[in-house]
């Protein structure tokens, strides 16, 4: 979902309707405070990506102080930011490309590369997507069974592994089975891919 936040309509919608052309859905807000609100009510990000065109220039609060704020919630990996500025605000988008914003256009920009960065934006944002979801998984699993999986990883079989942790083959299997059901693989293929 591409993210628009401008306080001017008129540049909401023809970004808006430029993500259309390339087949992304779009929403705009007039304000970062409403952008702010959609998020505290969100309850999970798009699995196909999210990016944020961000103006520079807002009534109330700009564009950097709703950037330092996504970065403040860690989420700036999550919903990359793409800075729309004028040309005054250059140095002000540099800093933030600094701080960790995906990219910044300088008005007049053009249509095809911007949406290019957008898509470049929201394959970042699954990519992070997925991580997190990777990383949420494995923080279901015990001590042993990071321990167990460490060896896995390792290429050990679960003879070896029993014999390092002075644990049964048995138990080996029971643990191998939980790691595999709580990171929704069946192989240690997979697994290693999903860690990779």
């Amino acid at each position: 979902m591409l993210h628009i936040v401008d306080d001017e309509e008129v540049i909401r919608d023809a970004l808006a309707w430029l993500a259309r052309t390339r087949g992304m859905t779009a929403a705009g807000y007039d304000s970062a405070g409403a952008f702010l609100a959609m998020l505290d009510g969100l309850e999970k990000f798009d699995p196909q990506g999210d990016c944020l065109l961000l103006d520079v220039r807002m009534p109330d609060m700009n564009g950097v102080a709703l950037f330092d704020a996504l970065a403040g919630r860690g989420l700036t990996r999550r919903v990359p930011v793409i800075f729309l500025t004028g040309h005054g605000d250059v140095p002000m988008a540099v800093d933030a490309l600094k701080r960790g914003a995906f990219d910044f256009c300088e008005k007049p920009f053009n249509d095809n590369k911007l949406m290019d960065r957008v898509e470049e934006a929201l394959a970042a944002s699954r990519d992070a997507g997925a991580m997190a979801e990777v990383e949420s998984r494995l923080a279901t699993l015990s001590t042993r069974e990071r321990e167990v999986l460490d060896l896995i990883l390792a290429g050990k079989m679960n003879k070896v592994i029993a014999d390092e942790l002075g644990i049964s083959m048995r138990t080996v299997e029971v643990h191998r089975a939980h790691i595999f059901d709580k990171m929704n693989v069946k192989t240690a293929v997979e697994l290693a891919r999903l860690l990779k």
